[in-house]
């Protein structure tokens, strides 16, 4: 049985260890949790959908601290360390609190006769949650990492599950329509559990399996809704329930124009759960108040405005034009845009492409990712042209492309640096060398 003694040298291991990158199902990673003699005490909110998954899960983490809980919260991808994905009590996980809980997924995963084979994915997120069994935790935030049904998350059975929104994405894993995606998120419902959703207009398919198998199901405008305070609709909000209404809310801290959305499925979510972690209305203020989630249409203190956005796919990329739009004018607004392969580069560039002036499209450090010509070739299908005011050009990292937009732009312009987690995590890499 191999033993490493650092995280990174675990990490690379793990990296090699299975023969594919995402195998879903969660036969495997099953026997392994139940060898592994996983027991969970604290109350367990699992997190999906297409985008607003990360939002959610941010706040609900938030504000559960704010009450005095003490909180375990799994997100991924991660940006810059393996260790942002754990976070203990509002704090990343050491790789000391990490590495025995590596050595314990390893040891149940060889306690078979034929060892059973993990991914990354799935042996991280059992190393994570066994981690979090072990601390005494009052709740437990897990953001699924695709889909649902097959996710490895859902090896655990949630006492709350939240779905944010539901849109095309990962066709090649979920299927390529909305109820089919539907039907692959609803996965994390369980009988007789709560099942918030935030979408406004949710697939049937979700609906249908919510009501099959007997879940306790919250859609949002009809179990609860969310607007702006009489009189004070750019100050404050009240949000509704089941049987609970909270009155003059102020704004989330995070921006954008979907945080409401996402905001009030968390307050769902924690209402559901209220005879078990009840919390007060000023917690809830405080939460949304405090809460930080890098990357996440992120501005950047000074000047240029840089703006950093992990949009990378059409319903979040809407979402992330819709906010620039808000922003007021600039000059001009330079963009460093990386992207994988097999996202639907066209349905982003749609929402986007008219409010950037100057590209500057990158090359990112994986195979999946597209190539920067491939993301010129595809900005010049949606009828982009150079001249003296639009221009485009290609780099081979997000660093360089950075550098090249820093360099042109002054302080009345703006930078947006989104897509793919690897273009974000680049220039925030970048960014932090420059600033030591």
């Amino acid at each position: 049985m191999p033993i490493f003694h650092t995280l990174p040298d675990w990490l690379q291991h793990l990296e090699t260890a299975h023969p594919v990158g995402i195998d879903m199902g969660l036969t495997r990673i099953t026997r392994v949790k139940e060898a592994l003699g996983l027991r969970i005490d604290a109350v367990v909110f699992t997190v999906g959908g297409t985008n607003g998954k990360g939002s959610t899960c941010a706040m609900l983490e938030r504000i559960l601290l704010e009450a005095g809980y003490k909180v375990g919260l799994h997100t991924s991808p991660h940006l810059i360390t393996f260790n942002e994905r754990a976070r203990l009590n509002g704090e990343q996980a050491t790789d000391a609190q990490l590495l025995p809980h590596f050595e314990a997924v390893e040891r149940a995963r060889t306690s078979f006769a034929d060892p059973v084979s993990l991914t990354y994915f799935e042996f991280t997120t059992l190393a994570i949650i066994h981690m979090f069994a072990s601390a005494g935790l009052d709740a437990i935030v897990l953001e699924v990492g695709l889909g649902g049904r097959l996710d490895a998350v859902n090896v655990i059975d949630t006492d709350c599950a939240v779905i944010t929104s539901v849109d095309i994405d990962h066709t090649q894993y979920l299927g390529d329509t909305r109820e089919k995606i539907g039907y692959e998120k609803a996965g994390i419902f369980r009988p007789h559990v709560p099942a918030v959703c935030g979408d406004p207009m949710p697939p049937q398919s979700l609906i249908d399996h919510a009501e099959a198998i007997g879940a306790d199901l919250w859609l949002v405008g009809r179990d609860f809704r969310h607007q702006a305070a009489a009189g004070q609709e750019r100050q404050q909000w009240d949000w509704t329930g089941r049987d609970r209404k909270l009155n003059g809310l102020g704004y989330p801290a995070l921006r954008g124009a979907n945080q409401l959305l996402n905001a009030s499925a968390a307050l769902a979510a924690l209402q559901a759960m209220r005879p078990r972690l009840p919390v007060s209305a000023q917690e809830v203020r405080n939460g949304l108040a405090f809460v930080e989630l890098p990357g996440r249409f992120q501005v950047m203190p000074g000047r240029p405005a840089v703006i950093l956005d992990v949009a990378h796919n059409p319903h979040a990329a809407a979402t992330l034009g819709q906010n620039m739009e808000n922003m007021g004018f600039f000059r001009y607004t330079y963009a460093v845009f990386g992207a994988m392969a097999d996202k639907d580069i066209a349905g982003v560039l749609r929402h986007v492409a008219d409010k950037v002036d100057h590209w500057c499209l990158c090359d990112l450090p994986t195979d999946r990712a597209a190539t920067a010509n491939d993301l010129r070739e595809a900005l010049e299908a949606t009828g982009f042209r150079e001249g003296p005011d639009n221009t485009a050009a290609c780099f081979s990292s997000p660093e360089l492309a950075y550098r090249d937009a820093i360099e042109r732009a002054t302080e009345n312009d703006r930078i947006l640096v989104f897509g793919s987690f690897y273009t974000v995590a680049g220039v925030m890499a970048y960014r932090a060398t420059q600033a030591n």
